[in-house]
């Protein structure tokens, strides 16, 4: 991955959108969108199964549009404002290029639903992504998203506790206890 490990664990939109911090892109060429995915293989069947594949640059330019559309509509809807109509529009035409069906199968004991995509992988990529920010949008917990709180940093977070301030604490919160630490301590 160019530049640092992105931080991973909040819904899969914003570890996406948190792909493309204030310096650089995380997600420039297919090999780093294989480590981002891998990062989200614990959680995702999904992610395992696009990590596994051979990734090309028609991946990674759809991945990086569905992020681009996502960030565009989280920095509205975050704000209780009506994101641009053209991001929404591209959310949900990434979504109908590779719809999920629930295939049935039987694993001995009961029926189970597995959700598959068929098309090329951009397609189905791109439509998996997509749908991940189409959860967080439509969720109401979108306006409570924020944006750390440390000077150097825009990444993005769903705050689990209304005083969390910053993405991570082991980061930033960190980073900004030393700087406060040292400004107190400091001799002039």
């Amino acid at each position: 991955m160019s530049g640092p490990a992105p931080l991973t664990g909040e819904p899969l939109a914003l570890d996406l959108v948190n792909t493309h911090p204030s310096v650089g892109d995380l997600l420039t060429g297919p090999d780093d969108l294989r480590a981002w995915l891998l990062l989200q293989a614990e959680r995702s069947p999904e992610a395992r199964e696009f990590a596994a594949a051979e990734l090309t640059d028609a991946d990674l330019e759809a991945a990086r549009e569905v992020r681009a559309h996502t960030a565009r509509a989280l920095d509205r809807a975050r704000g209780g404002e009506r994101p641009p109509p053209e991001a929404l529009d591209a959310l949900t035409r990434a979504q109908g290029a590779a719809p999920a069906v629930r295939e049935l199968d039987w694993n001995g004991t009961a029926v189970t639903a597995t959700p598959r995509r068929t098309g090329p992988t951009a397609a189905r990529l791109a439509a998996w992504l997509a749908e991940a920010a189409t959860d967080l949008l439509t969720d109401p917990a979108v306006t409570t998203v924020r944006r750390c709180a440390a000077e150097d940093c825009v990444l993005l977070f769903l705050p689990t506790h209304p005083r969390r301030r910053w993405c991570s604490a082991a980061r930033c919160g960190n980073r900004v206890r030393v700087a406060r630490h040292y400004q107190r301590h400091r001799t002039t």
